[in-house]
């Protein structure tokens, strides 16, 4: 028995490679054991229910996990023979490497997956997700970059020098490209604080648009004339912007003049009038109505009211409405609006004036 115990085979004795044969044999059951009870289980659990987060488990394990989990037993198991130094060494860089990879691999679906459920929980998710897009390459590139850095560190390297060089590179890169940069960063302010979102209606100085699509480095809006914008992330968070679609109600300011000729039981009955019309529209809230001063040629009224809509559109056709039922009412009350006149009087003789309006 001990003969054949001790007898070699590729170098290792027969004890070893049984040895090895057993801790492998064993992965493999326990292994199948975790996929005949718990991923049935998952698979079960996601067939029951309507979220996809069971199903992103169960498709992480089988493609992350379970050949994670393979390589590792073969590994182990490969570590009671007795190999060549070469050979020792080839395996363990073949391990870090695929280890590695399905680690990062593992982390940048959690990451997404994160990120995602986050975006998706809001309103309009599925521009929210198309804007995440650019965020998720960043980070990702971040994460195998790191990732790779561990890998060479575990390989023996220093990596002192590798970081300062990057560190070192990272600065004149920096300094090289701080436009790109500042519309980087100005991209993280967009998709995590939203000033606007792919949909809004946004004016930025005299420019105004729908916004179609927000990249790394610039935010295309459409103009109401049909051309595409093209902005810098950088220049839309620091300016001053306008965003309308979130606007939930709309302010309307407008002023009437009426002739001087109008007699003082029409002015008292203006305010009045025009409170009743605006009383009366669907979807608007009368706020305040006055006669506000004595104009060059008319008595000015100002009138303040509110649309319960975002709408452009909307106040539009609220407005036209109001301006229709304004004018109705004073051709039926007689009253007059203002225009532009003056009054010129002419002198041919001192003690006799003659006074002619020309308008």
């Amino acid at each position: 028995m001990n003969e054949i115990q001790n007898t070699t085979f590729l170098g290792s004795t027969t004890l070893a490679w049984m040895t090895a044969i057993l801790i492998f044999v064993a992965g493999l059951i326990a292994i199948s054991v975790f996929k005949r009870f718990i991923l049935r289980k998952l698979v079960q659990l996601s067939g029951r229910t309507a979220t996809n987060i069971d199903d992103f488990i169960l498709t992480l394990v089988e493609k992350s996990v379970l050949p994670a989990l393979y390589i590792a037993v073969f590994y182990f198991a490969t570590g009671s023979l007795i190999i060549s130094p070469a050979v020792e060494r080839v395996l363990h860089v073949a391990y870090l490497f695929v280890i590695t990879f399905f680690v990062l691999r593992i982390l940048t679906s959690l990451v997404k997956q994160m990120i995602l459920s986050f975006v998706r929980s809001q309103e309009n998710s599925e521009t929210k997700e198309k804007q995440a897009r650019g965020l998720l390459i960043i980070i990702h590139v971040a994460i195998w970059i790191v990732g790779v850095v561990f890998l060479i560190d575990n390989l023996g390297y220093d990596v002192t020098t590798l970081i300062t060089g990057l560190g070192i590179g990272g600065i004149a890169i920096a300094l090289a490209a701080q436009t790109i940069l500042g519309d980087l960063f100005s991209y993280f302010v967009i998709f995590f604080d939203r000033p606007f979102e792919i949909g809004d209606f946004i004016i930025v100085d005299t420019k105004m648009g729908t916004v179609e699509y927000i990249g790394v480095k610039t935010t295309r809006i459409r103009t109401l004339s049909g051309e595409q914008l093209i902005c810098s992330n950088t220049y839309l968070t620091n300016s001053q912007l306008h965003n309308y679609k979130r606007m939930e109600q709309r302010r309307v300011v407008f002023k009437l003049g009426v002739v001087y000729q109008t007699t003082h039981d029409q002015l008292k009955r203006i305010p009045e009038m025009v409170q009743v019309i605006i009383e009366n529209m669907d979807d608007v809230k009368f706020d305040r109505g006055h006669f506000s001063g004595f104009g060059d040629s008319s008595l000015d009224f100002e009138f303040v009211y509110y649309v319960l809509s975002a709408d452009y559109n909307v106040y539009m056709d609220k407005q036209q409405a109001i301006f229709f039922d304004v004018v109705k009412a004073f051709e039926a009350e007689k009253i007059d609006f203002a225009f532009p006149t003056r009054t010129v009087i002419i002198q041919s003789e001192p003690e006799n004036p003659k006074r002619e309006q020309v308008s």
